[in-house]
């Protein structure tokens, strides 16, 4: 032995050209001269194949009995048999096998396979009849069977296996191939009969189309026909389907039949609901785009839209905008009780509680009924009982609609009938008065040129709400208009004088415009200095203003004049805003009076504003929460010149301490 050890690498660097195990193994099988083939065993006589069979046999028996209930064992064992050409042992194993699995499809098969190759058709067709009978619900066994029969020629023999198997009412694949078999050999009158009952044993629309086709290729028309009737009423309204109609429809169409093809597509449209006839009304409307005018294609679009808002409705009855959509769909189509019909049952919704927002879009459904009766139907007498019945049914103690009021009263009058107009106006006034109400009345009488009338309802108006500003601005300008300027300027300063007033600002301005249009501006005067007692704002310190810059006349010096009223008011607003500690509004106010002089006023006037413009600072305060927020601040000239003098004084005294405050008290 070699004391030195195992010799050493000397390069343990890679190889240059890399050799893998995939690589080895496929060169192996590359340069392999022979292809693999299954040893094979060969017998110098009858005692050595004997012993082997037997061999075999023992290990088959072990193997059969270690896996009984395997398919596997039988069948290799079954095999063996037969290809020691022993097929009475072959049977042997599969009996016994089907006695371990009796419900072993594919040993049947093999078993029946079997006998066919060593053509014992006898023996295959018992065992075939008796698995059928064994396996009822096995659909590969009854094919295997009918082939047999068939590739032997026996076709009686193949009807009668076919009417076994449909006693068991099987798949409809079933019912197909048995009526392909009778088309391959003409029997067309057996297909019928056969067709029958398939349709009794599946009725589904697609087994009567498939009878249908059947009769349009071998049959006449009238058998076509006749199918497609037989299977509307058979199958009724709960498994009739839109393919049905379709099919039936197209066939009448091939025909030129194009009356019975519309026929029958309006009754399918007819009796099935909207959601199963989408395709229907598809086809419906290629077929009037193909055959039909205008009007049949309008029909098929007004039908399909009705389908769709009935179904709505049914969803949803209280969805008052499909019963609008509806309304006035069937308006186009002209038919007067088709309208009518929808106009009742879409008023006969009424909302379920009695408030007014849910009662809102259900008005209105009165109202197109109304004016579609006056207007389209030419029927005022109706028209005027659907006002009626509108009113009586609203709960007026609760809520009214003036809208409804308003349009009886209006309806009346194209009438002629201007005192039941007035009657309805003044019964609604009396039972549910709102401002509408008497705006509408107002505006009635104000075309009717009836202004006494009118001063009437603007005093029952203010009556009932002295808070209405634009009432008490209506009547004044209605007196004005009049030429009753005295009478327009009474009701104004009585609109001013109420204690509560929607909105005052608006009949302020609209009286202090009065006033100033008609040249009364020691008036207007006045009127501003009413307000500026109530109202102490900016806005109306810089209306005021711009007031007195207008001159009375276009001299220089009225026009200085003016200019000098203006910025008095100005600096009255500023003192007053800044004696008041009003920062926010004295710097609007400011703003204000800058524009004023830039547009006005020379350099030196604006800037004499401009040095009483504060600065804008930023300071911090405390909130309730013990927090701090920012909030901007303004400070004005004065304020600083106030703070330097407080500074100064401090500063003063400060001197004072450090110098004769101290030696007055050394010398104490």
């Amino acid at each position: 032995m070699d004391s030195r050890g195992p010799p050493r690498v000397k390069n343990k660097a890679a190889a240059p050209v890399q050799i893998s195990a995939e690589q080895l193994l496929r060169e192996a099988v590359d340069r392999q001269e022979l292809p693999l083939q299954a040893p094979t065993t060969k017998f110098a006589d009858l005692e050595e194949l004997h012993e082997y069979q037997g061999r075999k046999r023992r290990e088959y028996e072990d193997y059969v009995r270690r896996q009984r209930t395997s398919l596997k064992p039988w069948a290799q064992y079954a095999q063996f048999e037969l290809e020691q050409k022993e097929l009475a042992r072959a049977r042997s194993v599969f009996e016994r096998a089907l006695d371990v699995l009796p419900n072993s499809v594919p040993l049947w098969i093999k078993y029946i396979e079997a006998e066919i190759k060593n053509r014992n058709i006898a023996h295959a067709r018992n065992l075939l009849d008796r698995a059928v009978t064994h396996l009822p619900r096995v659909d590969k066994l009854w094919y295997k069977y009918l082939y047999v029969e068939e590739m032997l020629g026996n076709v009686a023999g193949t009807r009668q296996i076919f009417d076994r198997w449909l006693k068991w009412e099987p798949a409809e694949e079933v019912w197909n191939a048995y009526i392909r078999l009778e088309k391959r050999y003409n029997e067309y009158e057996r297909a019928r009969d056969i067709f029958r009952s398939y349709t009794i044993v599946h009725p589904f629309p697609r087994t009567w189309i498939k009878w249908a086709k059947f009769e349009e290729d071998f049959g006449t028309s009238d058998l076509v026909r006749e199918v497609f009737q037989t299977a509307v009423e058979s199958l009724g309204d709960e498994y009739v389907d839109e393919r049905l109609f379709i099919s039936y429809a197209r066939f009448e169409a091939k025909l030129n039949e194009y009356d019975r093809a519309r026929a029958i597509y309006k009754f399918g449209l007819d009796n099935l609901p909207r959601a199963q006839s989408m395709l229907l009304h598809k086809e419906y409307t290629t077929f009037e785009k193909q055959f039909g005018n205008r009007e049949g294609i309008e029909d098929i679009v007004v039908s399909k839209r009705r389908r769709q808002y009935e179904e709505q409705v049914k969803e949803n009855p209280k969805n008052y905008d499909v019963w609008f959509d509806w309304a006035r769909l069937e308006e186009t189509t002209g038919d007067a009780e088709r309208i009518r019909d929808v106009y009742e049952k879409a008023v006969a919704q009424i909302p379920p509680a009695q408030e007014k927002r849910l009662w809102r879009r259900y008005i209105f459904l009165w109202i197109f009924y109304a004016l579609w009766e006056e207007t389209d139907a030419k029927n005022p007498e109706r028209a005027r009982q659907v006002y009626d019945t509108c009113l009586g049914l609203i709960p007026h103690k609760k809520f009214t609609f003036a809208k409804v009021w308003l349009q009886k009263a209006y309806f009346e009058i194209r009438q002629g009938e201007l005192t039941v107009a007035r009657k309805t106006l003044g019964r609604a006034i009396g039972m549910c008065p709102k401002d509408r109400l008497f705006k509408g009345y107002i505006e009635l009488e104000k075309k009717l040129y009836e202004f006494q009338r009118c001063r009437t309802l603007y005093e029952k108006h203010i009556i009932y709400n002295a808070a209405n500003c634009s009432t008490w601005i209506e009547w004044a300008e209605l007196e004005r208009g009049l030429d009753d300027v005295d009478r327009a300027r009474a009701i104004y300063d009585m609109g001013v004088n109420q204690p509560m007033l929607d909105m005052p600002e608006v009949l302020w301005k609209a009286y202090i415009d009065f006033e100033e249009e008609e040249g009364e501006y020691e008036r207007t005067r006045e009127l501003y200095e009413r307000l500026l007692e109530k109202a102490d704002h900016p806005k109306v310190w810089i209306s005021f203003a711009l007031f007195e810059s207008q001159p009375d006349s276009d001299e220089e010096e009225a026009i200085e004049e003016a200019k000098e009223r203006a910025r008095k008011v100005f600096e009255r607003a500023t003192a007053s805003f800044r004696n008041k500690e009003l920062k926010t509004e004295c710097v609007s106010l400011l703003n204000g009076w800058l524009a004023f002089e830039r547009e006005n006023g020379t350099e030196e006037d604006v800037a004499k504003v401009k040095k009483q413009m504060p600065r804008r600072t930023k300071k911090k305060r405390r909130l309730e929460d013990g927090s701090w927020e920012e909030y901007d601040d303004y400070v004005f000239p004065a304020d600083d010149r106030q703070a330097k003098g407080q500074m100064d004084l401090l500063a003063m005294a400060q001197a004072w301490k450090k110098t004769g405050g101290n030696v007055a008290g050394g010398s104490a």
